[in-house]
């Protein structure tokens, strides 16, 4: 395990951070051209060598609810990794994806569409709700399993 002295220096090579000291004499480090409100990428260094790093919503981590992993036994090959990945997930903007739409047929030609709506998968015949679920892939084998299928760009039916 790398001692907070190495840490710090590992974390100051850094220049793009700027150090603020905290409570019981530890260090979070800021990233101030962050593109969100959320500036800190190092919180709470703390002299028992103990640490966190913000990646939300970065991919190949698995971070805690706050968005933090704990680097407490990282080597400085990935203290280093993980700090150059919190810092590109800080600078750049987040697009909104397009919420998905897709229409399915059955062999009837009755016409259902599947829209992704604030955290749901809905299913509508017209303007009726016909059935909602939490995820993409139980509204899609809900909609296979009632003998429909979805409907390409271009209208391939597939």
């Amino acid at each position: 395990m790398l001692t907070f002295e190495e840490k710090q220096t590992i974390i100051e090579s850094f220049p793009e951070l700027s150090r603020k000291d905290v409570s019981m004499k530890r260090v979070n480090y800021h990233y101030a051209d962050s593109k969100f409100d959320k500036t800190v990428v190092v919180q709470h260094l703390h002299p028992n060598g103990n640490a966190f790093i913000y990646v939300a919503d970065v991919p190949g981590y698995e971070p805690d609810s706050r968005g933090l992993v704990n680097v407490r036994e990282a080597s400085e090959a990935e203290l280093r990794k993980t700090i150059e990945d919190a810092i590109a997930g800080l600078a750049e903007e987040k697009t909104e994806a397009e919420p998905v739409e897709e229409v399915w047929l059955d062999g009837h030609n009755s016409k259902l569409e599947l829209k992704e709506e604030i955290g749901a998968w809905n299913i509508y015949h017209g303007l009726n709700l016909e059935d909602s679920f939490g995820d993409y892939q139980e509204a899609a084998d809900y909609l296979r399993e009632e003998g429909f299928k979805k409907v390409e760009d271009g209208g391939i039916v597939r």
